[in-house]
């Protein structure tokens, strides 16, 4: 049976009203940056606020263009828990990020990502190396966080981009009797698919709801994120519940957009349900043992 490393202290958080187990929700803000609620937890992913025609530097020299305007801004986010940064790099934690989210934001990461942000002044980092979980509690809910593998670019190339971690997200409910998990994300993060990726279903079976970091991004001509054939043939492999793709528009160096996400889907012969956001907009989902 898996059982990940916990090398950190649990954090915990003031408990508020009811941590409310019945429904949840996803809204999509732009590139791989989305708001989760579920459980009483409030989570952000991966923030990049650049207003569209603004550069973004993605290391040697190159820079890529934002296309689309994000959803909000950070001054309009809600009451925050916590941040899980897949990466850290230009396009998933900018400049923006950067200067207007709170400091004392904990963020959950990998090492190389928790060591960038302390340069910049965010000192609630938690770093995870791969298959290790971070446990959050709020009141009667329980937030485990485990980091997945990932690769963001073939072998010949990987070194020159910032290493990347998928997540699951695991909320479960705390009762006197125990805890029962409730709902369970998984969040690609910027990956190709490649073996170790089998081990995801295998240590996470039951997965409820999948985020896909899709677009196809390429930088000196080599794709170095999953196009949407590509995103598909994941979602074969993990079987989840539910999938939404994103990462998918929001920069100059995507060239594989959401229709070809869509064409591979509608060919797929998963039983995954699919759903599609565009900027702004919200899925609500429910726990499976609530129906959908």
């Amino acid at each position: 049976m898996f059982n990940a490393e916990h090398p950190n202290a649990v954090l915990e958080l003031p408990a508020d009203d009811s941590p409310g187990f019945d429904e949840g929700s996803v809204t999509f803000i732009g590139n791989a940056t989305t708001i989760i609620r579920f459980g009483g937890f409030t989570i952000l992913t991966d923030p990049t606020f650049l207003h569209q025609g603004d550069h973004v530097h993605l290391g040697h020299g190159i820079y890529a263009r934002r296309e689309v305007e994000p959803a909000c801004q950070p001054a309009d986010l809600p009451d925050l828990d916590l941040c899980v940064l897949s990466h850290h790099h230009g396009d998933h934690f900018d400049d923006v990020a950067a200067r207007e989210l709170r400091k004392d934001l904990p963020i959950i990461s990998n090492h190389h990502g928790v060591g960038l942000l302390e340069e910049q002044g965010f000192m609630q980092g938690y770093a995870l190396d791969t298959w290790q979980a971070q446990d959050v509690v709020k009141g009667g809910a329980r937030l485990t966080v485990s980091s997945t593998p990932g690769k963001h670019a073939p072998d010949y190339v990987n070194h020159l981009l910032p290493p990347v971690m998928g997540s699951v997200l695991d909320f479960s409910e705390r009762t006197g009797g125990g805890e029962q998990r409730r709902f369970r994300v998984y969040i690609t993060g910027d990956t190709l698919v490649y073996d170790r990726l089998h081990d995801i279903p295998r240590n996470f079976p039951g997965i409820d709801l999948m985020l896909i970091h899709t677009g196809g991004t390429t930088l000196l001509g080599i794709v170095v994120t999953m196009t949407g054939e590509q995103g598909v043939r994941l979602v074969e492999m993990v079987g989840p519940r539910a999938a939404i793709p994103i990462h998918y528009n929001d920069y100059s160096v995507f060239l594989s957009n959401l229709d070809d996400f869509k064409e591979a889907a509608a060919g797929s012969s998963a039983s995954t349900e699919f759903h599609y956001l565009s900027h702004g907009e919200t899925h609500t989902f429910r726990p499976p043992h609530l129906g959908d």
